[in-house]
């Protein structure tokens, strides 16, 4: 019998748990779980805000989740010490664990940069937790003027979740348009105009300098006073672990495609990794919830004695906000060609390479758009399929027999 050690309890340690029992029913599992919450799905956190959702419906698996899997959680721990040599995890309290195998599925935690008068601030939150949101929603008030810093994917669906419930919201953010690590400029002003019209001012190109109490001085001169002060400037990865023990870490903990780390026996899953992304052809830090599940499956495989890879990793965001929703996947490579259509109301871009789709972003109106992220995440040749068709409307008349059988018959 086996000992499998988990450290972290979301979404890559629910895919840890079940690709290790789909080879290995018998062994235990152990999970370090700093939260004290069951896995969740962490997206629904703003959607908890506007009371669209609530704390068992945020429940990523069932109740009896880990009964059924017959696993250990330690709730309210954190791993303080991987030791490869001895093949044991410390925890923040002094046990020592021993292993066969573990993964860490640690994720990231916020950055906040360095502000003065940060201390000052009396309410000031982040938003990446059940129990940030919780802290959050008891110190706003119907009058609340609210300042999020970050105008990336957490600070705006934090801003969504907060709308109706405060008196006003200002985001700012150090980049010069919002979302700036998944839009370009002129779909980011199409999604700032939304934003807008719905209440949401924001301060862009500057970034808070100095705080006094509930008094905000931006890097440019510019004065905002707020009563509740939400930090979402970004995330690091949790590389601690792994880079203390002696494996290869970058901005994230190096994996390989079965997200095996450089030390033996030790595997890694989710936010905390790096790993190849096939439309830049790049290794990079790609925080996303369904590449989470599908490393931590394949490392909980692979730990259990079992052979499988992750091999066709993108970079992929699905959002919406005030019911104007964008999705984008891929990359746009020196060199591509982009072919677009647009009005007032949505932008269509998609960016082409070497006879392959290799990203796109897509705002309004739209569906089918798997079709899309299947072209760039299979790599298929253009050529292959009626691409002219495909630009104006993705759908499976334009992809070819085998894509179809595939899809529809399960023919392999």
């Amino acid at each position: 019998m086996k000992h499998y050690v988990i450290i972290g309890n979301g979404v890559a340690a629910a895919g840890c748990i079940e690709g290790i029992r789909s080879v290995d029913a018998e062994s235990a599992v152990t999970v370090i779980s700093a939260e004290n919450h069951p896995v969740y799905c962490r997206p629904l956190i703003s959607c908890y805000l506007e009371k669209k959702t609530d704390l068992e419906r945020m429940h990523y698996r069932s109740e009896s989740f880990y009964t059924d899997n017959n696993v250990k959680v330690l709730y309210g721990r954190s791993a303080a010490k991987i030791d490869a040599a001895a093949k044991t995890v410390t925890l923040d309290n002094g046990e020592t664990i021993a292993y066969d195998a573990v993964c860490n599925a640690s994720g990231s935690s916020p950055f906040v940069p360095p502000m003065a008068g940060l201390d000052t601030v009396e309410k000031k939150f982040s938003f990446m937790t059940i129990d940030d949101t919780l802290a959050l929603e008891q110190a706003i008030t119907p009058e609340s003027r609210v300042l999020i810093i970050g105008a990336g994917l957490i600070g705006l669906k934090c801003a969504e979740g907060l709308h109706d419930r405060v008196g006003s919201i200002t985001v700012c953010d150090l980049a010069p348009r919002v979302l700036s690590s998944i839009l370009d400029d002129t779909c980011a002003a199409m999604m700032q105009n939304h934003l807008e019209k719905n209440g949401i001012s924001f301060i862009l190109g500057t970034s808070a300098k100095e705080f006094q109490g509930g008094h905000a001085v931006m890097q440019n001169g510019a004065e905002v006073d707020f009563d509740v002060l939400v930090l979402a400037v970004g995330v690091r990865a949790n590389t601690q672990l792994v880079k203390a023990a002696g494996g290869e870490v970058n901005r994230g903990i190096v994996v390989n495609d079965k997200c095996q780390t450089s030390l033996k026996d030790i595997y890694a899953a989710g936010d905390c990794t790096e790993y190849h992304d096939i439309s830049s052809d790049m290794n990079k830090v790609m925080a996303l919830m369904p590449n989470a599940y599908m490393q931590g499956r394949t490392a909980g495989v692979n730990m259990a004695g079992g052979d499988t890879v992750f091999n066709n990793a993108i970079p992929m965001n699905s959002i919406g906000f005030f019911g104007f929703h964008c999705h984008t996947a891929g990359s746009q490579p020196e060199g591509c060609t982009m072919y677009e259509e647009a009005d007032e109301n949505h932008i269509k871009r998609l960016f082409v390479k070497d006879d392959r789709l290799t990203g796109f972003m897509l705002l309004g109106h739209m569906h089918r758009t798997g079709i899309y992220t299947a072209l760039i995440r299979n790599q298929t040749p253009l050529s292959s399929v009626d691409f002219a068709r495909l630009q104006i409307e993705p759908q499976l008349a334009a992809m070819g027999s085998d894509f179809r059988n595939k899809v529809l018959k399960g023919v392999v």
